[in-house]
């Protein structure tokens, strides 16, 4: 199966509302479909902040990845955060995950990208697996910090 990027646009909104609802369904995240809609339709539209990859077939997609863009002069310039990475339960344990984190890297990067972020729950064995399998390094004095405004 193949695990090739390509980048959504408006019309791939209701396909990725679909798989975004699953995966906050599964990781306990309390979100609406207006919210949803309401976070992803800008980045589908073009807004510069970010970007959503749908994974595999662009009819029927297998999963999505989405990555967020900040600044940063410890980088020195441009990074990205990936903010959801979802494959579709069916076909997980089959390395398309590892495929993306392989893939998009190299895309971000030809695009001036400087550096990329990932954020894990401590306690996601699998998670970490993956991530480190895919050359992530956990910062060894940086613990990601957040406020909702």
């Amino acid at each position: 199966m193949s695990a090739a990027l390509h980048l959504a646009r408006p019309e791939d909104l209701d396909k990725i509302l679909t798989m975004v609802a699953g995966f906050h369904a599964e990781q306990g995240i309390d979100s609406t479909e207006d919210q949803r809609r309401g976070a992803l339709l800008p980045l589908l539209e073009g807004i510069p902040y970010g970007a959503i990859y749908l994974i595999g077939p662009v009819r029927a997609p297998i999963g999505y990845i989405i990555v967020t863009f900040t600044w940063s002069v410890e980088f020195g310039g441009l990074d990205g955060m990936i903010d959801e990475l979802f494959i579709r339960p069916a076909v997980r344990g089959r390395g398309i995950a590892t495929e993306v984190l392989y893939t998009l890297p190299r895309t971000l990067a030809e695009a001036g990208v400087r550096a990329i972020h990932i954020e894990v729950d401590r306690d996601n064995i699998p998670a970490l697996k993956l991530y480190t399998r895919a050359r992530f390094e956990a910062r060894e004095n940086a613990l990601l910090m957040s406020r909702t405004l």
